[in-house]
């Protein structure tokens, strides 16, 4: 709890203000980017903060490029889903089953 997630791109903090893209999930800090274009590629960094810690640490850079054969390699369409064996909710709690699907 409190913790605030921000990507930076080339070193520069993303503004994801007005960008239906790119989108950053405060609940996981993810950074999930749709129709990936020749000018995302670069290095993405992901910064965590807590302001009750009054801290803020910086993940390394990861690299993104575009295939130039447009093939995706490993991430041939597929669809995964990771669930734990079991999932406990109290009553009148939320829960987030979450699936996932990759690939063109």
């Amino acid at each position: 709890p409190g913790l605030s997630y921000t990507w930076l791109f080339n070193n520069n903090t993303l503004d994801l203000q007005e960008d239906s893209r790119r989108f950053v999930s405060q609940a996981t800090g993810n950074l999930y980017l749709a129709k990936v274009e020749p000018w995302d590629v670069g290095n993405y960094t992901c910064a965590v903060s807590s302001a009750q810690a009054r801290r803020q640490v910086w993940g390394p850079p990861t690299a993104l490029t575009l295939r130039g054969d447009g093939v995706m390699g490993e991430y041939e369409p597929k669809i995964e889903v990771r669930f734990p064996e079991s999932t406990y909710a109290a009553k009148g709690s939320s829960v987030r089953l979450e699936c996932f699907a990759l690939g063109k």
